[in-house]
C-alpha cells in the first residue's frame, strides 16, 4: 500500500478578490465615521456647548444688562449651536425701544456675548397734529402732541405707522428713498444747524438751517455733496452772518439771494414747540411765554402779510450772490457777476452759448427748447411745468 504524501498549495489572490476587499473595507471606514459624526452631533446639541454665561456690553443708559438678555429670550443653559441669533437681535430691537443696533455672538464653548448701541433722539417727523420723534437710523422712538427741541423738524413725509420700535416707513417708494438719503447723510454730520427740512416735493426738498439760511437743494441725489457745498458757500465771508436763499443750479453750482428783510419768517409752525429732555419728556423752566402780543413781532408779521407780491417776488430780494460774489443791482433787480454774464431777478442768466437757465437748473436753447436740470428735454417747451412757492 502505497503512502499517500500530503503536499501544500499557495493560493494566489486574484486581483478581483482584492479590489472587493477595498471596497469593503471603504465602505466600512466610512459608516464608522458617520456614527462617529452622529454621535458627536448629538452630544453637542444636547450636552456640550451649553451657555454657562451671557455678556452684556456696549451703550446702554435706559437698560439694564439683565433687562437686555431678558429681551433676547436667550437663557443660560440653551444650547449654543441650537441658539438663533438672528431671532435674539430681532426680539431685542422690537421690546426695547432705546436700542438703536445688537449684534449676539457665539463664544465657545460656553459663552453668549450681547453687544447692543443706543438710539439717540434726532428727528422730528410731523405728522399734522402729532410728531413722531425718530433716532439717527429711522426708528420710531415715540409719538408726542409736541415737537422736540434741539433736534430738526421734517415735513411732507407721511410714515404708514407710528408704532414705536418700528423703522420709519412710507408707502411711496420714492419720499422713502429721499428720507433715507437726507437722514444718513445728515447723521454724517458733526454739526446739524438744520432747524426743519421739507420734502412735501422730493424733487424739491428745502432745508432751513438755524442761523436763518434757506437752502433749495432739489432732489435728494448727492445729498453729501450738496450739503458740504451750502456749509462752505455760507462760511464765505460775503454770505457768512447773512440771511437768504440758496438754491442749487444744475448739479455743482449754488447761487445766494439776500432778502432785504433780515428777519426770518418761520414756516410750518403750525405746531406748538415745547421745551423737553433727550428722551422727548416736556420739561419746564418756568420761562414759558406769557400769551402777550410782541408789537415788534406783530408789525413784522403785518408788513410780510401786506407785502406787494405782484411783481412775483415774493421775499423782494435785492442782491444775488453766486458763489459768494455780492453784485450790485440794477433798476429792473438784475446784475452782471464777475464774468459779465447778466442775471436777471429771478435767478435766471445766459450763458455764452446763448442758452437762458433759470433758478431750477434748468434751460432754454437758442430754439426756445426746454431741458431740465438733467439734459431731458420737456414736452411743452415754454412751460416747464416746474411751480415755485415763492414765485421767482
Amino acid at each position: 500500500m502505497k503512502d499517500i504524501e500530503k503536499t501544500s498549495v499557495d493560493r494566489v489572490n486574484s486581483r478581483k478578490r482584492i479590489r472587493r476587499r477595498r471596497r469593503f473595507m471603504n465602505v466600512y471606514i466610512a459608516a464608522v465615521l458617520l456614527l462617529v459624526a452622529v454621535i458627536g452631533f448629538a452630544v453637542s446639541y444636547t450636552f456640550l456647548f451649553n451657555i454657562s454665561e451671557i455678556k452684556v456690553s456696549g451703550e446702554s443708559d435706559m437698560y439694564s444688562a439683565e433687562q437686555i438678555a431678558e429681551a433676547s429670550g436667550i437663557r443660560e443653559g440653551d444650547n449654543l449651536l441650537r441658539t438663533d441669533t438672528d431671532e435674539g437681535e430681532a426680539a431685542i430691537l422690537q421690546q426695547l425701544t432705546y436700542i438703536e443696533s445688537v449684534d449676539i455672538k457665539r463664544n465657545f464653548p460656553f459663552t453668549l456675548e450681547i453687544s447692543v448701541t443706543k438710539c439717540i433722539p434726532s428727528y422730528n417727523v410731523n405728522c399734522g397734529s402729532k410728531n413722531l420723534l425718530i433716532s439717527k437710523k429711522g426708528k420710531i422712538l415715540a409719538e408726542n402732541n409736541y415737537i422736540t427741541d434741539g433736534v430738526p423738524t421734517i415735513y411732507g413725509y407721511m410714515p404708514i405707522s407710528h408704532l414705536a420700535g418700528e423703522h420709519i416707513k412710507s408707502d411711496d417708494e420714492l419720499k422713502d428713498a429721499a428720507f433715507n438719503s437726507l437722514i444718513n447723510s445728515i447723521g454724517k454730520l458733526e454739526d446739524v444747524n438744520i432747524s426743519s427740512i421739507s420734502m412735501a416735493d422730493e424733487h424739491d426738498i428745502v432745508i432751513n438751517y438755524k442761523n436763518g439760511m434757506e437752502f433749495r437743494m432739489g432732489n435728494w441725489n448727492d445729498v453729501d455733496y450738496k450739503l458740504n457745498l451750502a456749509a462752505t458757500v455760507m462760511e464765505q465771508e460775503s454770505v457768512k452772518g447773512k440771511k437768504g436763499c440758496l438754491t442749487m443750479i444744475g448739479a455743482n453750482q449754488i447761487g445766494f439771494r439776500m432778502a432785504k428783510n433780515s428777519s426770518s419768517i418761520k414756516k410750518n409752525s403750525n405746531t406748538s414747540k415745547n421745551k423737553t429732555d433727550a428722551n422727548g419728556n416736556p420739561v419746564s423752566d418756568g420761562n414759558e411765554p406769557s400769551g402777550e402780543q410782541n408789537p415788534e413781532q406783530d408789525a413784522l408779521f403785518s408788513d410780510y402779510n401786506n407785502r406787494d407780491t405782484s411783481d412775483g417776488d415774493f421775499f423782494n430780494w435785492d442782491t444775488e450772490i453766486t458763489f459768494g460774489t455780492e453784485n450790485t443791482t440794477d433798476a429792473d433787480g438784475g446784475y452782471y457777476d464777475e464774468n459779465g454774464i447778466y442775471h436777471d431777478q429771478y435767478g435766471g442768466y445766459l450763458d455764452s452759448w446763448g442758452n437762458y437757465h433759470d433758478q431750477y437748473g434748468g434751460y432754454y436753447d437758442s430754439y426756445g427748447n426746454y431741458y431740465d436740470q438733467y439734459g431731458n428735454p420737456v414736452t411743452n417747451s415754454w412751460d416747464s411745468g416746474y411751480s415755485d412757492d415763492y414765485g421767482w
